[in-house]
């Protein structure tokens, strides 16, 4: 059975949808003002890894991963390049698209817009503040008082003083606590008029945190099985998400919390003002998308993880030993044989809070016997496996020759001509000459591997 970590208590617990056979899972989108970095590149791809094995253990899975288009950064941004909030939220909303196809993830089943849902979320403020629960502070913001739900903080561990003592949370006088926060904002004149919508408090625009619980609601309904996102979301983002959707409803919003642990570079914290901040733009001009994929997966979801040169030249290595196994073996068009051990080390693997890490030891343990045994059967299971995360569907020679651009063809002819002239000079007995031709393609990055096929050729 799937055994899966829970935030909220802490433990690994057997899982059971609330419905049998059937899985809802909500997801924190992208804030779509900037190009998405390494952040949003490891809860993407985890979240696909996610979806991908509850799909692949049988489940019928309905995934939600929202978008925020509308939002304080998201204003300024477009203030500052004279553009309007729907033209930015476009484009970057189509530039993480991109990054995110390249990655090898597949869409949500439903992808909602933050300014889709505004009229959903006015009803849950509304509900909140007849129960007594938000207020109309002074400057017309509407606010949730964090007080008058006992269960604020169940999600962190931690009790509303001790939130407030460890949080540098600014004092407000307009609130009646610091750690109370907006629901609705009222609308400040300099604001432009896109950003504003009608309201029973005035024109302004939802806070932050409501819209997660409108739209997770309304998608998926008022009680669903799995929530997640990255670990900066536990506190306040998805503990507020508790108390506006309980306090809303009176019964339990989500049955299994998840949180991806942070990226780190070198060893510290990702930041702009340390100067190693890395768009996934930035990264994949140096590296395959599959090799970051795989760099990713290879980590278990919950462990830190750190991005470095050094790791990613190691994944990209290991990556190559997988195709090269199914490079030197023609795997037999057959699907997954679960019965067989690899895929029951595997399934198991997974079944253990998707631990993903050791998933991704059986696959070098396949790789390993589909190269000692030439067997088919297991370049099979080790292509079928490697698919369920996402990974090795691509032409073997395609992923070693590094590509099928119009320069890499080029290149690629060059480099088989190389070989040609490598086979004459053997033919000759001139291995002086072979050996020179040898050693300076691998002065190249081009490895050479002599086999009963002829000679094959892979970036070193």
């Amino acid at each position: 059975m799937l055994q899966i970590y829970n935030t909220l208590t802490r433990k690994k617990e057997s899982f059971v949808p609330i419905e049998p056979g059937k899985v809802r899972m909500y997801v924190c989108g992208m804030t779509v003002y900037d190009f998405c970095h390494l952040g949003h590149a490891r809860v993407m791809v985890v979240f696909d890894m996610v979806a991908r094995w509850l799909r692949a253990s049988g489940f019928e899975l309905t995934y939600v991963r929202n978008i925020t288009d509308i939002d304080d950064k998201i204003i300024r941004r477009a203030g500052e390049n004279g553009e309007s909030i729907r033209s930015l939220t476009d484009r970057f909303i189509a530039a993480m698209h991109e990054d995110a196809d390249a990655l090898g993830i597949m869409r949500p089943d439903h992808e909602p817009r933050a300014t889709e849902y505004v009229g959903q979320m006015q009803s849950l403020i509304e509900r909140l503040h007849t129960k007594g629960l938000a207020y109309v502070a002074q400057n017309r913001d509407v606010c949730y008082s964090v007080r008058k739900f006992d269960g604020y903080g169940k999600l962190s561990g931690k009790s509303i003083d001790e939130l407030r003592a460890g949080e540098r949370v600014e004092i407000a006088g307009e609130k009646h606590d610091p750690l109370d926060f907006v629901l609705w904002k009222h609308a400040r004149s300099e604001e432009p008029e896109e950003v504003k919508w009608a309201s029973p408090w005035g024109a302004g625009r939802p806070g932050w945190h409501i819209e997660c619980s409108a739209m997770s609601s309304d998608l998926l309904g008022e009680h669903f099985d799995i929530h997640g996102g990255g670990q900066d979301l536990q506190f306040p983002h998805h503990e507020n998400e508790i108390a506006q959707s309980e306090g809303a409803h009176d019964h339990t919003f989500v049955n299994y919390w998840m949180h991806n642990g942070f990226v780190r570079v070198d060893d510290e914290k990702m930041s702009k003002s340390l100067g190693n901040f890395f768009t996934i733009r930035d990264v994949l001009k140096k590296y395959d998308a599959e090799v970051v994929r795989f760099f990713i997966l290879r980590a278990h979801y919950r462990s830190p993880l750190n991005y470095s040169d050094a790791h990613l030249e190691d994944a990209r290595q290991s990556l190559t030993r997988l195709y090269t196994a199914l490079r030197n073996v023609t795997p037999a068009d057959a699907p997954v044989d679960w019965d067989e051990i690899h895929a029951r080390r595997f399934r198991e693997a997974m079944d253990d809070d998707f631990n993903t890490a050791e998933a991704v030891a059986v696959l070098f343990d396949l790789a390993n016997e589909a190269n000692r045994s030439g067997s088919a059967a297991m370049a099979a299971q080790l292509k079928g496996l490697g698919g369920v995360l996402g990974l090795l569907g691509r032409d073997p020679l395609a992923f070693l020759q590094g590509g099928t651009s119009e320069a890499a063809g080029d290149e690629a002819g060059e480099i088989e001509a190389q070989i040609e002239l490598r086979a004459q000079a053997k033919k000759a007995r001139n291995f002086a000459e072979a050996d020179r031709i040898r050693a300076d393609l691998l002065a190249r990055g081009i490895a050479l591997e002599d086999t009963p096929q002829g000679t094959l050729w892979r970036r070193a």
